[in-house]
């Protein structure tokens, strides 16, 4: 689990919080269920609006992919397909062939099987590539959900907002409305406003930043499955692969210094 993510969320209404009564004033006041309801739920039925049905049901998955705290040994991939290399180098493909029961990455496997089989270049080519635009695009379809529910969150606290300059305006003659009214007013602006920038828009963030990471994993292992094709020197292969990484990822000896 991604506690960084979870923290960060906790930090950040725990600093509301505090700054709600350092200011001298309860929580209590806070809460409002009319406006949390025209806030989130009117922005989750923007969202029902604006998506395919099985989206929604699969919001857990994607709520998932961002609390999941998943890390990729770069290296590790690195040092498979040199290793790799060298045994086709030294015994043929084909010596491959079982060795590729063990790896765990399906799009890696895969790549390798197709080589393996002697498959031409340019199919492998195209189909990695093929596979890397649909991952690509089902990652995108998860970053805009949250993304857009971003945009919808302080619309709706707008409306929310606009909701209750109309009561307050239709009953100024009644001064004890005025003030309920203008709390609804300015409550959901509050909810639509951390909505927005404490939940929405960094799980968009953070859903981006796992997606290029996870794009750069697979970038590495299509060089690597089509340097292995070609023949390449496994020695070259390690430092092309490495230059993948930023400097302080790379091992001393491997790649730049």
């Amino acid at each position: 689990m991604d506690l960084a993510s979870i923290g960060g969320i906790v930090l950040g209404f725990g600093l509301i919080f505090w700054g709600i009564l350092i200011g001298g004033n309860p929580i209590i006041l806070f809460g409002d269920l009319p406006s949390f309801i025209i806030t989130v739920g009117g922005s989750f039925a923007g969202m029902i609006v604006m998506s395919p049905i099985r989206r929604i049901v699969n919001l857990g998955k994607i709520f998932g992919v961002f609390l999941n705290m998943q890390v990729f040994n770069k290296e590790e991939i690195i040092s498979q397909l040199v290793a790799f290399s060298e045994s086709a180098r030294k015994e043929g493909l084909l010596s491959l062939d079982d060795a590729l029961n063990d790896v765990e990455d399906d799009f890696l496997r895969g790549g390798m099987r197709l080589v393996v089989d002697g498959s031409d270049p340019d199919v492998i080519k195209s189909v990695l590539y093929s596979d890397l635009d649909k991952i690509e695009g089902r990652h995108q379809k998860g970053i805009d959900f949250f993304g857009n529910w971003g945009t919808l969150g302080p619309a709706f606290g707008m409306i929310g907002t606009l909701i209750g300059l109309i009561g307050m305006m239709a009953n100024l003659e009644d001064i004890s409305s005025v003030g309920k009214n203008m709390g609804v007013a300015l409550i959901t602006t509050f909810y639509g406003s951390i909505l927005a920038n404490l939940i929405l828009i960094p799980i968009q963030k953070k859903l981006i930043d796992k997606h290029e990471d996870e794009m750069l994993v697979k970038e590495i292992m299509v060089e690597g499955i089509l340097s292995i094709q070609a023949g390449d020197n496994p020695r070259i292969l390690e430092q092309k692969l490495y230059t993948f990484l930023a400097p302080n990822e790379r091992p001393s000896g491997g790649g730049e210094e």
